[in-house]
């Protein structure tokens, strides 16, 4: 365990059931920060990373960018929307991502290097990321735009401002169609 939002697992081969997924939620509940995350690759200097990552609805995720890496998300549970920013901080587009089966796309890859972030809709959000490594905290790029997590008031404005810039986003996306 790395922090009380950070666990390694430490077994040769790494098997996740829906009970882990149950203790894994119920770790997310008690953190302060409303999140865990289960690294099943063994170091941050790994050049494969890969997350099993659980967010309780009301997580705010900084937009942030990784320049040079490529991500992908694969939702196992929970529903999200993952904004997608210009550089001046207006969306560039909104992917609706949920688990299998709920008709919305359940798998997505990044190769871009383009500010980002989730809004979660469900009460978790649980699903499998991956990226190269290795991992640098310095190599996160925040967007000077969006309020820093540790700024409680303001990231809550934020996220009401952004559901509601989504929102007409989806509004005027579905009107081109």
């Amino acid at each position: 365990m790395e922090s009380n939002e950070v666990l390694y697992a430490e077994d040769a081969i790494v098997t996740v059931n829906n009970g882990d997924l149950e203790w894994l939620k119920q770790k997310a509940r008690l953190n302060s920060k409303q999140r865990i995350r289960l690294c099943s690759h063994p170091a941050l200097t790994d050049i494969l990373h890969e997350m099993l990552i659980v967010l309780k609805k009301q997580v705010y995720i900084q937009p942030h960018k990784h320049p040079g890496k490529s991500e992908s998300l694969h939702i196992i549970e929970g529903v999200v929307d993952v904004v997608v920013f210009n550089d001046d901080g207006t969306i560039f587009q909104v992917l609706p991502l949920g688990e299998y089966g709920s008709g919305r796309i359940f798998y997505c890859r990044m190769n871009c290097s383009q500010h980002h972030t989730l809004l979660i809709r469900s009460e978790f959000l649980v699903f499998h990321e991956t990226t190269n490594g290795p991992f640098h905290k310095g190599d996160t790029e925040y967007a000077p735009w969006s309020p820093a997590g540790s700024d409680i008031d303001s990231s809550k404005r934020y996220l009401e401002q952004l559901n509601m810039l989504v929102a007409n986003f989806m509004r005027k996306k579905k009107e081109i169609v």
